[in-house]
């Protein structure tokens, strides 16, 4: 028999709003996200939508009113459950931007549920935008079907973060010098992956993160990785040891 198909059709588009969200409620919607679903995909009154705010899961919502710079929607129903996401945070050292703006799109779609941008010696750049990094968090959210928003915090130098990292999360740091392989160093519990930047840890950073007492060192395998690739490597070999592809 064939399979039934899913509805709504996923080719409808989505959009990240504030909570909160449920059956009845309307949305108004200006500027760029009126834009969007009136001028560039021309819905009209009666178009579908999906909606998630973020802590209510996704919603099927209908247009009731499409202006040029307005737009007012009706949530109707629940298509989705709010996600589970596993305690993971990245903690990144900065890499060029474009570099750090594809990271952030793809460590979301990954599933990490908080960045933490962390400056070390060898960092080239140590300051943000977050309120573009922000958007790129909602923007890859919108695209790969998640529910929740990773959060991100300010950049802190190193010997602060790791000061105030709670003990009780393991830090998983990838060594270029050598470590435990990512394949079986991975066990169930809260835990942040700490990389570093282009040019690597310094000896001493190595040394204080590795004084740490829920510190682990990894390694990511025989080859040199760009940062941020080392980066979404750790990701992707945590969630399928010990988070969310396991099935």
């Amino acid at each position: 028999m064939p399979a039934t198909p899913t509805w709504p059709p996923r080719s409808l588009p989505r959009l990240f709003v504030p909570p909160p969200l449920s059956a009845g409620v309307l949305v108004a919607l200006d500027g760029a996200q009126a834009n969007y679903l009136g001028n560039v995909l021309r819905l009209k009154e009666g178009g579908e939508v999906l909606l998630f705010d973020g802590v209510s899961g996704e919603w099927l919502a209908r247009v009731v009113e499409a202006g040029k710079r307005r737009m007012i929607l009706a949530v109707v129903e629940p298509t989705k459950a709010q996600e589970a996401v596993p305690d993971l945070a990245l903690a990144f050292a900065p890499v060029k931007k474009g570099r750090v703006d594809w990271l952030v799109e793809k460590a979301v779609e990954l599933g990490v549920a908080r960045l933490d941008p962390v400056i070390t010696r060898r960092t080239i750049v140590d300051k943000l935008n977050l309120e573009r990094m922000r958007s790129h968090i909602v923007e890859a959210a919108e695209q790969c079907g998640r529910t929740a928003l990773a959060t991100i915090s300010e950049p802190v130098k190193l010997a602060a973060f790791l000061k105030a990292l709670d003990p009780a999360r393991t830090l998983y740091f990838a060594d270029e010098t050598g470590g435990e392989a990512a394949a079986s160093a991975f066990a169930p519990g809260p835990a942040t992956i700490l990389t570093g930047p282009e040019g690597g840890f310094t000896p001493e950073e190595a040394a204080l993160i590795c004084a740490l007492p829920n510190a682990r060192a990894i390694s990511l395998g025989p080859r040199i990785l760009r940062a941020d690739t080392a980066a979404l490597a750790a990701i992707a070999a945590w969630m399928a040891a010990v988070g969310d592809w396991r099935g």
